[in-house]
């Protein structure tokens, strides 16, 4: 068996993303470059996500897919594709475990972390503050800007 380099599995890890973002796209009718949610704040990553985490992924889901027979499978390919947007490479499924996670060859899919690319708000805390956490967040900043 030949050995992927580290280049290597970031590139496919960085398909299996690709795919993710595609199919959230797909199932939910909705464009990556738009914000979401009452505050429409949210990308489509974190829309999706805290949907799915309040167990209302049907509500992030096109109603024009859904059919009393389908919705238990939408969900799935929404789970697949919160999996596949996770923060770390090692993280994502590989394009086979996809596959056979959407033909429902794999018993049991694993849950999803928070998406990359996403800023969370905490609760407030006991003592009235409340904390940021931030996932993915280039925090550079630039003194001068000057064209080369």
């Amino acid at each position: 068996m030949r050995a992927i380099s580290r280049k290597g599995i970031y590139a496919l890890s960085s398909l299996a993303k690709s795919f993710g973002v595609v199919l959230l796209q797909i199932i939910s009718g909705k464009r990556n470059t738009s914000y979401y949610g009452t505050y429409e704040n949210l990308s489509i990553l974190e829309y999706a996500f805290e949907l799915w985490l309040e167990g209302q992924g049907m509500e992030f889901i096109d109603p024009s897919l859904d059919d009393s027979t389908s919705s238990c499978k939408l969900l799935q390919c929404l789970q697949v594709a919160l999996l596949c947007v996770q923060e770390n490479p090692v993280d994502r499924p590989s394009m086979l475990e996809v596959s056979s996670m959407l033909k429902n060859e794999m018993e049991a899919i694993r849950l999803p972390k928070r998406p990359a690319f996403s800023i969370k708000k905490n609760e407030k805390h006991e003592d009235g503050s409340s904390q940021q956490e931030k996932f993915s967040i280039n925090d550079a900043s630039f003194t001068q800007m000057a064209p080369r």
